[in-house]
């Protein structure tokens, strides 16, 4: 069998195929520490490995391993899916594959299957997951995983939308990297997370920047000002006209307080 785990940052994983944490000995010991099982590791880090992200696994303020599902097949072509039961178009995961994967892939934190079926992703879920230890992530393909193994792994599963993708790993990295940002030391100025779209509920308000005028167009006077209490309640109005119009959900749960 080849190296079944595979981690991205400063140092390699030794592959166990024992549970265990991969990420020991990767970074330091409060650092978020994510592992991806997958069929397809060669996908990662990606974009997790540009700008501020994997300047972030480089140093060490986040850890990053893959673990190959394809490594736990069975038989000689490491076979790792079947017919669904009952009949139907496709191929379903295997539990006894996806399992094995899990058990090497073990870590702190929850253990996430990205779904269409899923809890749509959130801010929240990011600060959430961000404040903890890692995360474990399962990455369907084909017609899904089969049930048992979600249940045995007490699996949450989280979707990016009401839209279905080919597989799991886009929709990883984007929660990684929605998750990776908010950790301590990634951005250079926190504050930043504080006034961004659904930080407080709300949408984020327009941004402008040089030149003073464009093709006609003006950056808002107020802005120019230096009244920082004006800038601040013309902020506060634009957000809220924004999230009124384009996320009426938005608007109403605050509204009700949810």
């Amino acid at each position: 069998m080849s190296d079944p785990t595979r981690s991205h940052g400063t140092r390699r994983a030794q592959p166990s195929a024992m549970p265990r944490d991969l990420m020991a000995g990767d970074a330091p010991d409060a650092a978020f520490a994510a592992r991806v099982v997958t069929l397809f590791p060669e996908a990662f880090p990606g974009v997790l490995g540009q700008s501020l992200t994997g300047t972030a696994l480089r140093d060490g303020l986040w850890s990053l391993a893959t673990v190959n599902l394809r490594d736990f097949g069975r038989g000689r072509h490491r076979k790792v899916d079947d017919t669904p039961a009952g009949g139907g178009a496709g191929l379903v995961l295997r539990p006894d594959v996806v399992a094995a994967a899990m058990q090497a892939a073990a870590g702190p934190g929850p253990n996430i299957y990205l779904s269409p079926r899923g809890r749509p992703f959130t801010q929240a879920m990011a600060r959430d997951l961000a404040a903890g230890p890692g995360v474990t992530l399962l990455c369907g393909r084909f017609e899904g995983v089969d049930e048992r193994v979600l249940e045995h792994f007490d699996m949450s599963e989280v979707s990016l939308g009401d839209f279905v993708l080919t597989g799991g790993e886009i929709a990883a990295q984007a929660l990684l990297d929605a998750t990776v940002r908010l950790l301590p030391g990634v951005l250079g100025n926190m504050a930043s997370t504080e006034e961004e779209s659904f930080s407080d509920g709300l949408l984020e308000h327009p941004q402008y920047t040089r030149p003073a005028e464009w093709e006609g167009r003006a950056i808002p006077e107020v802005l120019l000002s230096g009244d920082h209490g004006r800038i601040a309640a013309w902020r506060r109005k634009q957000a809220e006209d924004l999230t009124r119009k384009r996320r009426p959900d938005l608007w109403a749960a605050r509204d009700t307080g949810d």
